[in-house]
């Protein structure tokens, strides 16, 4: 298809991360293990988190869903993409490629509220122990759930209105490992300037409101760690407090690169290098930083393991 013509397509090329052939196992390699890990990470949090009673406290009730979040939005971008780096074949359909988009969007942004809700929580818990039970009841916590995956519905369903009236396009060959907005409309023949002008507000929208949620929550949190008598006590809270606030800082920070621009201009290879950290190591990572540095998951996950085991000599 040629680069001036404009005409409906049926089908879309990923062209994905390298186009190097020497370079195909390598990253297929890497990214299975990546999904591997992600896989495992996520769904053993989920897992854990159900089985487990120490675990039954808002802080993991959320964390079970950012789990499930990472897990969807990995295996709605993952396998497509491992199968077109080994394979020639790197189509993906009209719908298939909408519908990849949508669920990756949906995903995406219930994450930037899940982690505002996060932080919320981990306020008062650190700066109103005795009220954290009562504060974070269980319909409470249900209701903020709730509200971040109609966020991510209703948004997801924005930016899916700006990609479904675009009747054509100068090529289908996207050059990126996924259907995202930026790549799809700088191929459109139409005028996608107030699409673009829309995606940036609604972006801008939503990072101002959580991040002012993440930075307040932190901030109050940082007074309240800093006023502690124990030095162990400090040292500690800094620690889980500043591997939460990195992660939290590389995921809005990819996506205030990536959304928050008003210019297409930019350089497609660079935003593809860029979209990998949120994407693809963020989601394996949560479950590590989030997870498996707390004593409590260490704790109950032993004990779940060990139980296990016993079960098994009994009944072998």
């Amino acid at each position: 298809m040629g680069q001036g013509n404009c005409t409906s397509v049926t089908e879309f090329i990923l062209l994905g991360l390298a186009d190097a052939p020497e370079l195909r196992v390598f990253l297929f390699l890497v990214f299975l293990l990546i999904y591997g890990l992600t896989v495992l990470g996520n769904l053993g949090m989920i897992v854990l988190t159900q089985v487990s009673s120490r675990l039954h406290t808002p802080m993991y009730f959320f964390l079970s869903h950012l789990s499930f979040v990472d897990f969807c939005y990995s295996t709605v971008i993952l396998p497509k993409m491992l199968t077109s780096v080994l394979n020639e074949d790197k189509t993906i359909s009209l719908l298939g490629c909408t519908v990849q988009f949508y669920l990756f969007c949906t995903c995406v942004v219930t994450e930037v509220f899940l982690l505002a809700v996060m932080a919320y929580d981990r306020f008062v818990a650190i700066c109103n122990p005795l009220l954290y039970m009562v504060t974070m009841s269980r319909h409470f916590c249900v209701g903020l759930v709730f509200g971040c995956y109609l966020c991510g519905t209703v948004c997801a369903l924005i930016h899916l209105c700006l990609v479904l009236p675009i009747s054509s396009y100068r090529s289908n060959v996207i050059n990126h490992f996924f259907c995202d907005l930026p790549p799809l409309l700088s191929l459109a023949c139409s005028d996608v300037t107030m699409n673009e002008l829309l995606l940036y507000i609604v972006t801008i929208c939503n990072e101002i409101i959580t991040i002012v949620i993440i930075l307040t929550s932190y901030l109050f949190i940082l007074i309240t760690i800093l006023r502690m008598r124990s030095a162990q006590g400090r040292r500690k809270a800094f620690s889980t407090c500043a591997s939460h606030f990195t992660a939290i800082a590389v995921f809005h920070g990819t996506i205030l690169f990536m959304y928050c621009r008003l210019s297409s201009g930019n350089s497609m290879d660079t935003d593809k290098v860029t979209t990998v950290f949120y994407t693809v190591v963020i989601p394996m990572l949560n479950p590590l930083i989030y997870s498996l540095r707390n004593k409590d998951v260490k704790g109950a996950l032993k004990k779940v393991v060990s139980s296990r085991i016993f079960t098994l000599r009994i009944f072998s």
